[in-house]
């Protein structure tokens, strides 16, 4: 499709990797082509599959930062937001690719509308298992000793997080990892906001929020292991949207 002129873009839950070529040769489509056209990127979290800090040598995420950079160089803001499978990016990712690191959530003003911006993993508080994993790896002294481990200690250690991970959520109903309602609505309330964007749950969709006297709208990302999600946002409003590989 042909970009909207002034088009802000934002996406998230990429999980690239080596082993899904296709997902990161969509992505670099996307920098090389429609993003060049845009006004800014926001990547709302995992980005990457797993990330065991900024050191590691991954060819195939080297081709990814380059590509980032480039951008960057081109003129276009690149914003980036932790995942639950990059938390481990900093300092020195943001000076090699040219990213503004974003906290989450963060709010921000579009077109003249306030947006709250998450990556979505704190909403799904049901998973209390989860909750407490989060809770652990955001913290900066568990980060430090992580970081600490050498190279190969790490990505053997992400490894196998990522098996207990899946064999956890297979474990578990579905509903029990998606945004807990009222974690939504208190969310909405307390950042004074009536538009939320995050990733995270795989569930691409925008939903009507009751408020109790007003309506505020939630829109979800999605993933991009069959086809690219995004979401085009310009002075019409946002669009939730796939790209087709």
């Amino acid at each position: 499709m042909t970009p909207h002129a002034v088009t802000t873009l934002f996406i998230s839950d990429l999980h690239l990797e080596a082993s899904k070529p296709e997902i990161g040769e969509q992505f670099l489509s996307f920098l090389e082509g429609e993003a060049t056209q845009a006004d800014a990127l926001y990547i709302l979290g995992d980005l990457f599959d797993s990330w065991v800090g900024d050191d590691d040598p991954n060819p195939h995420y080297s081709v990814m930062k380059g590509a980032i950079r480039n951008l960057v160089d081109a003129g276009v803001p690149v914003f980036f937001m932790h995942g639950n499978r990059d938390f481990m990016i900093g300092e020195q990712f943001a000076e090699e690719t040219g990213v503004t690191l974003l906290d989450d959530p963060v709010c921000i003003e579009l077109y003249g509308e306030k947006v709250l911006l998450s990556h979505g993993d704190a909403l799904c508080i049901d998973d209390a298992q989860y909750q407490q994993v989060r809770l652990m790896t955001r913290n900066p002294e568990w980060q430090a000793m992580m970081r600490a481990k050498t190279l190969e200690e790490r990505i053997a250690f992400a490894e196998n997080a990522r098996k207990q991970s899946q064999a956890y959520n297979d474990s578990v109903g579905e509903d029990i990892m998606d945004v807990n309602q009222d974690a939504v609505v208190g969310t909405f309330r307390k950042r004074g906001v009536d538009i939320l964007l995050h990733g995270h749950t795989h569930r691409p969709a925008i939903h009507d929020v009751d408020l109790k006297g007003r309506m505020a709208k939630r829109i979800v990302l999605g993933d991009w292991f069959e086809q690219g999600s995004v979401v085009r946002w310009d002075k019409h409003g946002p669009r939730l949207e796939v790209m087709p590989r």
